[in-house]
């Protein structure tokens, strides 16, 4: 893993947000989460690279977070949560999030936002922000809190642990602003980081890293929208930058915008949703079409979506089961959709097949994109590549049920 794929984790700003009404002051501030509340995050951040002040590349970041309240203990939340990213590319003329990882959570939360996380976790990144003071609060008022930023710097510097960046944040209580043509209270927040790293290279037993930041220098401007009556933010928007200078005299430098929202997510009757999926596909005569319950949500299998030999080109007239599987989601509008490519084990290699898998998937993603079935922030595509077949890789009949796409309506 490269120090450019690592900082791709970073900008996901917080992992919080939901809908308002207006505030009255003083105001309150305070977490109000309860048991059995489920909700996603969604946050898009718009990166420029730069190695020694000239630009590598610009890029897009997906970060989406869907998490539970599965219990409260003393006060504390605590959330289930599961964090999936993707970088936008360009397939076949057409912009998508193509995936890049995905990391499961478990984390506390008081009610004044201060978060208790054991060390496995890598996510969230950005840890502690908003924190609030235990009083009522003025516009114009202001105060500090300690939060950190953790990143996973193990796979490039042989690192054991999390490497934590800690920050004062300051704070203002801005009053009534409004975004997204509704008026929320508004918090700034402010923070930065300056480290010059002890631990690098690393000990504790490991082999001295050729390659590390001797320094690490960023700062973060946000605006929160709080959402009084709900307890938790609505929105964040944020400006940052984030540079290292490395060991062997080069310095890079991650530089953009990023703004996440929270949807909260109503309860799901799977089982009602994949019996009206089976009807319509029965319907429409779409064949090889399976459709199950999976814990994420509805999954539906295509075995039959045809691509050209080794390409990621839709055969010709495939084009219209993808119109008919269109008209079906659009019928989920609030249910964000998982695209899944697979590939049988035949010929090249798992790399290959690996490519060609995430190509595909990302292909039909970019076709539901395209014809306004979702925004491409509601669209996730990865590929398995071979790793999970469904029959026998030995028969011609089981090689064609393991290439297949999948499209998941989720849940959460």
């Amino acid at each position: 893993m490269s120090i450019l794929t690592i900082m791709k984790r970073h900008f996901g700003i917080l992992t919080l947000f939901l809908l308002i009404s207006a505030p009255a002051w003083p105001e309150e501030f305070a977490f109000k989460h309860k048991v059995g509340d489920k909700f996603k995050t969604i946050s898009t951040s718009t990166e420029n690279v730069l190695l020694n002040g000239k630009i590598l590349y610009g890029t897009r970041i997906l970060n989406r977070m869907a998490s539970e309240v599965a219990e409260t203990r003393d006060g504390v939340a605590v959330h289930k949560a599961r964090f999936q990213l993707a970088e936008e590319r360009q397939v076949e003329g057409a912009w998508n999030f193509h995936w890049t990882g995905e990391y499961d959570s478990l984390f506390g939360r008081d009610a004044l936002g201060r978060i208790t996380i054991d060390d496995d976790y890598v996510m969230p990144t950005v840890r502690n922000v908003p924190v609030f003071p235990d009083k009522p609060l003025e516009p114009g008022g202001t105060w500090q809190a300690d939060g950190c930023e953790a990143h996973d710097l193990g796979p490039t510097f042989g690192l054991d642990r999390l490497y934590r960046l800690p920050f004062t944040a300051n704070y203002t209580f801005l009053g009534e602003r409004e975004w997204r043509g509704r008026r929320y209270a508004a918090i700034e927040i402010s923070y930065t980081v300056d480290d010059k790293p002890a631990s690098f290279p690393p000990g504790g037993g490991n082999e001295p890293a050729d390659f590390f930041p001797l320094r690490v220098q960023g700062e973060s401007f946000q605006t929160v929208y709080w959402d009084g009556a709900l307890g938790q933010p609505a929105g964040a928007e944020e400006m940052f930058t984030l540079k290292f200078t490395m060991s062997d005299g080069n310095v890079y430098e991650f530089n953009g915008r990023a703004e996440a929202e929270i949807i909260e997510s109503p309860a799901m009757d799977k089982d009602a949703v994949a019996d009206e999926i089976r009807r319509e596909l029965s319907d429409e005569e779409i064949d090889d079409a399976d459709v199950r319950v999976v814990d994420e949500g509805v999954k539906i299998n295509l075995e039959n979506i045809l691509f050209e030999p080794d390409t990621a080109i839709l055969v010709r007239g495939e084009e219209k089961k993808l119109e008919k599987i269109g008209e079906l989601l659009r019928k989920y509008p609030g249910r964000d959709i998982m695209v899944g490519g697979h590939a049988a084990r035949a010929g090249g290699t798992e790399a290959s097949r690996q490519r060609l898998s995430q190509e595909r998937a990302a292909a039909v993603a970019a076709y539901l994109i395209e014809n306004g079935v979702r925004t491409a922030d509601r669209v996730m595509a990865r590929g398995y590549g071979s790793s999970r077949p469904v029959a026998d890789n030995g028969t011609e009949a089981g090689r064609k049920k393991n290439r297949r796409v999948e499209i998941i309506i989720l849940e959460n």
